[in-house]
């Protein structure tokens, strides 16, 4: 087999047990809002969003 599938069917896998590991519901508060929302699924997001912003800042910081 090519080890890039067997890279990717290993992170899958890890993936899938990180979910199943973190499924419980937690409870967000941030100013004046609060949200229920499983934990592998928070950490994802913030996880996308620390991308988003680590793109954007080195698209500044490399136009100048």
């Amino acid at each position: 087999m090519n080890i890039k599938i067997i890279s990717v069917i290993v992170l899958i896998v890890f993936v899938v047990l990180f979910v199943f590991q973190n499924i419980s519901i937690v409870e967000v508060h941030f100013l004046f809002w609060s949200l229920q929302i499983s934990r592998a699924l928070l950490i994802f997001c913030l996880l996308l969003i620390g991308i988003a912003i680590g793109w954007l800042l080195h698209a500044h910081f490399k136009g100048k």
